[in-house]
């Protein structure tokens, strides 16, 4: 069975490696053009609605993965309010045409960091109860709920999946995508890199890839099901937490040298937790699999990220 797949935010980190996955996999997504930072946004998400119920065999199950998301945890409010209402309006379009509601599976991609930042007792699992610090957490929050609305109210079968500190090649050199590529970024140009959180603050670093594979493979199980409408939250994590200490040693091996860095504060740190484990307490079987070391991980990185500086001249 080969479902009918749209997958949307193709573009950024997450997107390119889920694409990999399911083109390895034997799947081309349908993919559409959205510009994701200006007023065309949720006109671009209709039409590509329009062509992806057009192209669809109806005989086939339907698999609609959002893996986009411009915002981080500095981004103003009221981008985040735009986003979030751009989301609900596909959301709300999405029910009002699906031919087939309860013939396919929507997936919504979220954040451990957003939504545990202001939790208590890590390490934290799908049942603490979210507390988000910053607007960042507070609309995918909003987001999320936004997709139980969609299954509550209209029977589509739904699964958010709740990721921890990513990172991998394709990673977005143009925002500050993580710590990760911060440090990857300014070792290949000779910049120090300024660290605003105590070194022993943990984190649970996932390569773009492990995360890819886990999204597929949990969408073509609950395929399987469905027929039967349900929601499903999962925290997608290598279950591993590291101290920025041990991140930095991870990146002594890979550069060859040690990091340059600079201790300082930011008004940023209010909303950076110092202990972000997580443990995943639903469908922990999908998590029986090898997930990619970080010093491996960081390497494949730098490599990808050299070569886009090069090709870009900037290194």
């Amino acid at each position: 069975m080969k479902p009918d797949v749209w997958l949307i935010g193709a573009g950024g980190l997450l997107g390119r490696a889920v694409a990999r996955t399911l083109r390895a996999r034997g799947i081309t997504p349908h993919l559409a053009s959205v510009r994701w930072n200006g007023p065309d946004s949720a006109s671009d998400l209709a039409a590509g609605l329009t062509d992806f119920l057009a192209a669809r065999d109806d005989s086939q199950p339907w698999l609609i993965l959002w893996c986009a998301g411009a915002g981080v945890t500095g981004t103003p409010q009221h981008e985040f309010d735009r986003e979030v209402q751009v989301f609900k309006s596909f959301l709300a379009d999405l029910a009002a045409r699906l031919p087939d509601p309860q013939h396919g599976i929507f997936y919504y991609t979220s954040s451990v960091g957003a939504v545990y930042s202001g939790a208590e007792h890590p390490p934290y699992t799908e049942f603490t109860l979210p507390v988000p610090l910053a607007p960042y957490g507070y609309a995918k929050i909003s987001c999320e709920n936004a997709v139980a609305q969609l299954t509550e109210e209209h029977g589509i079968s739904t699964w958010i999946g709740r990721i921890s500190t990513l990172y991998g090649p394709g990673q977005n050199l143009a925002k500050p995508q993580g710590l990760v590529s911060v440090l990857i970024k300014n070792y290949l140009q000779r910049k120090p890199t300024q660290i605003y959180v105590p070194l022993d603050t943990l984190r649970d670093y996932i390569f773009v890839d492990d995360a890819a594979g886990i999204i597929v493979d949990a969408s073509w199980a609950l395929l399987g099901r469905a027929r039967r409408t349900f929601s499903l939250t999962k925290i997608i994590a290598a279950q591993r937490a590291d101290t920025i200490g041990a991140l930095l040693s991870a990146c002594q091996m890979a550069f060859k040298t040690k990091p340059n860095i600079v201790l300082g504060a930011s008004p940023l740190s209010a909303h950076q937790v110092q202990d972000l484990r997580v443990k995943s307490r639903v469908w922990p079987e999908l998590d029986l699999r090898p997930l990619t070391p970080l010093p491996i991980g960081l390497a494949a990185t730098l490599l990808d990220m050299r070569l886009t500086l090069q090709r870009e001249g900037t290194l």
